[in-house]
This record gives structure tokens, C-alpha cells and sequence, in this order.
């Protein structure tokens, strides 16, 4: 039974449940902005200090920059097509026709299409599921697109992950500040007695549930700051945040994420690994706009920015 929680602001709704937290990347949008590796990288390197951790931040930022234009990186979504806007299940620029059904997606392709599933040449039916992995590991592709399911809140869609898209091809790095160890600081984070589901609006302008399973306390620069956080699977902490800089001197938010927390709550928060989320790569992904409460009066000037020459 879910009963409306009173932390709930103008514009927003917010449950809490006895069930467990719904994962941080149902929106996948956050797996895809990171680049796991890269992302997971400065939990790796929380204790760092001095000339090791400048260079240890050095080579985040080169995986990032990596990871973000590899050829199935964020870099190269040129569309999320979602089914019930086409209920013919012709998709303007995809081939065969793809229909709803339930818990599964009915794909139907002629050879002519040119389809391949599961890297096989395909004509006929097939019933297909969301794709779980990267996008170059999806079931359907054309050529060297890939063809990522996916399913929010009941609705399917279709994304297209395209190596030659313009934005990939014009891709010159990542503008970030250089590390500064006063932007690393110790925090604690503090689970929520229950599960918490916030609606908060996503870059497409559809609201969308956000799991949230507790509060990361910290302060910084004397002042005292709390966001509030999704655990990931892996236990890691994941928070979308915006700050005095958002919309002038960085992206209107980004993402942030500490290392899994210690049995009594302490965890570092390095603001120096600051993440821009997915949309600000590609138009086309979800991103959820930060919850009630995770916008701090702080100008974050750390982490990433924006994407050079924006």
C-alpha cells in the first residue's frame, strides 16, 4: 500500500513503499551516460589524495570522453521512438514493423529490410523483450545500427544507436574543470526507513517515477548540504543535482556518483567527478530533472561542464 508523503512539492508527487527502491537506471538513461567503467572509476579512487589523484582524475576524464564517443556511446542515439505514437508499426526511418504486445514487442521484417537478429539475416516473426546490455549488444540491428528495445512505466519503444550520427561526428571533448581536492569532501548517507518513488519531470517533458532510497548529508564550504540519492545494484550512490551554476556555466543538471557507502553510512563525495547526463550528448534520451530538494545554493564549479565548444 502506498500513502502520499509530505515531502511532496508543487509539480511533483512522492510515494513511500515497503517495497524495494526502484532502481536508479530504470530510466537507463544513467547506465548510459557514464560509461561504467569510467563512471565506477572514482569509487575506485576515493582515498587518492595529492599528485596521484589529479592524475587519477586525468584518466577519468580521458575514459569518459572514451566512453561518450565510442561507437555505441551516448554520442550515437539519433532517436527514441515510442510504439503507440506509430500504431501501423511502421516507424519512419526503421525497417520491418514493430507492434506492442503485451510484456513483448512483435517484430515482422521482409529480407528486402535488410534486419539482421541476434547477427543473423532475418525475414518473418519474432517476439522480442527489452535489451538489458549496451547498445551494441541489442538483438536487432541494420547495417551498423543498432536497435535498442526498451519499455518505462508499461510504454515500448525504439532507439536507434547510429556510429555515423552528426553528433558523433562533431564531438570535440568534454569541457571540465581540473581537479581541486577542496571539492572532495566526506559525507554520510542516511537510507530512508522506507522506499520512496518521487515523479519529477524528464528532458522530453513526461514526468516519470524516480527512485529514491536515501539522503547523502555533507557540507561544503561550511555550509551544510543534503541530496537525496538512488542506490544502484552494485551498492554505489547515485544522485541527479543541479547548483548555482546550472543553465550558465554548466548543463542544467548532472549526475553524481560516490562510491557504495560504509556500514555507518560514510562515504565520499567528490564533486570533481561530477557526470553530464546523457541528454546533454543526444536529444533523445529520458534523464530525470533533479528531485525536490537537489538543488543546492552552491556554485558547483567542479566535475563536468558542457560539451566543448557549446
Amino acid at each position: 500500500m502506498e500513502r502520499l508523503n509530505t515531502m511532496s512539492t508543487p509539480g511533483t508527487t512522492s510515494t513511500t513503499s515497503t517495497a524495494s527502491t526502484p532502481s536508479a537506471t530504470d530510466a537507463a538513461d544513467a547506465a548510459d551516460a557514464t560509461g561504467t567503467a569510467a563512471a565506477t572509476a572514482a569509487t575506485d579512487a576515493a582515498g587518492t589524495t595529492g599528485p596521484a589523484a589529479r592524475e587519477e582524475w586525468r584518466h577519468w576524464h580521458e575514459q569518459r570522453e572514451a566512453a561518450v564517443s565510442a561507437p555505441y556511446g551516448v554520442l550515437s542515439l539519433t532517436g527514441t521512438h515510442w510504439l503507440p505514437d506509430f500504431p501501423d508499426g511502421v516507424v519512419p526511418g526503421l525497417p520491418g514493423q514493430w507492434r506492442e504486445d503485451g510484456d513483448e514487442v512483435l517484430l515482422a521484417a521482409r529480407a528486402e529490410d535488410g534486419l539482421t537478429v541476434d547477427g543473423e539475416p532475418f525475414a518473418g516473426t519474432v517476439r522480442l523483450t527489452a535489451d538489458q546490455g549496451p547498445a551494441e549488444d541489442s538483438r536487432v540491428a541494420v547495417g551498423d545500427r543498432r536497435l535498442v528495445l526498451l519499455r518505462r512505466e508499461g510504454v515500448w519503444a525504439v532507439r536507434d544507436f547510429d556510429p555515423g550520427s552528426e553528433a558523433r561526428e562533431a564531438f570535440r571533448g568534454i569541457e571540465a574543470t581540473p581537479y581541486d581536492e577542496r571539492w572532495v569532501v566526506p559525507g554520510v548517507f542516511r537510507p530512508y526507513g522506507e522506499a520512496r518513488t518521487v515523479r519529477v519531470e524528464n528532458a522530453d517533458g513526461v514526468a516519470r517515477g524516480l527512485g529514491l532510497a536515501g539522503e547523502l548529508a555533507f557540507t561544503l564550504h561550511g555550509a551544510a548540504h543534503t541530496l537525496q540519492a538512488a542506490v544502484e545494484e552494485d551498492g554505489t550512490l547515485w544522485a541527479v543535482f543541479a547548483d548555482a551554476t546550472s543553465g550558465k556555466d554548466s548543463h542544467r543538471f548532472r549526475f553524481l556518483r560516490p562510491a557504495a557507502p560504509a556500514e555507518d553510512g560514510s562515504v565520499t563525495v567528490d564533486l570533481n567527478r561530477a557526470l553530464l547526463p546523457p541528454c546533454a550528448f543526444a536529444d533523445h534520451f529520458l534523464c530525470p530533472f533533479p528531485p525536490p530538494g537537489n538543488t543546492l545554493a552552491v556554485a558547483v564549479a567542479a566535475g563536468e561542464r558542457r560539451l566543448a565548444g557549446s
